[in-house]
């Protein structure tokens, strides 16, 4: 056992010198550093926060609801759209690629699978029906 733990941690060292872990950590401090992203995000929290409370008051006024509504999805699409945000989605999912990719083949190997006969672009493609799939089980 100890010897697959320190394989894991090899693993964990080469995954923090991997070019998508290190664009991923990039684009998070590049996102923590932009002041107007903040300040989006911040007035998206609040008005999220001013929504939730108008949609628990005891007499609600569906205008308010209705705009404070809009107004959240107004800000989130603000954010979404912002270019710092859009490289952040976009390095944070290659990431989880490469993180899901390594997850399959310990997890299929623990299944009994051949590691290196395993193809990972195939169950990538998993549509969580598992009715006609042999994959998994």
């Amino acid at each position: 056992m100890a010897d697959l733990l320190e394989m894991a941690k090899a693993l964990g060292k080469a995954l923090q010198q991997d070019e998508r872990y290190l664009a991923f950590r990039k684009a998070a401090e590049d996102n923590d550093k932009d002041e107007k992203l903040q300040e989006l995000i911040a007035a998206f929290n609040q008005k999220r926060l001013d929504l939730g409370n108008a949609e628990d008051a005891p007499e609600q006024d569906a205008d308010r609801v209705r705009a404070l509504g809009e107004e959240v999805r107004a800000l989130y699409g603000e954010i979404m759209g912002h270019p710092t945000m859009a490289v952040y989605q976009g390095a944070r999912a290659d990431f989880e690629q490469l993180l899901d990719g390594i997850n399959r083949v310990i997890a299929m190997s623990a299944a009994g699978q051949d590691p290196d006969n395993f193809d990972i672009t195939v169950a990538a493609g998993c549509s969580g029906d598992c009715s006609g799939c042999a994959g998994c089980h």
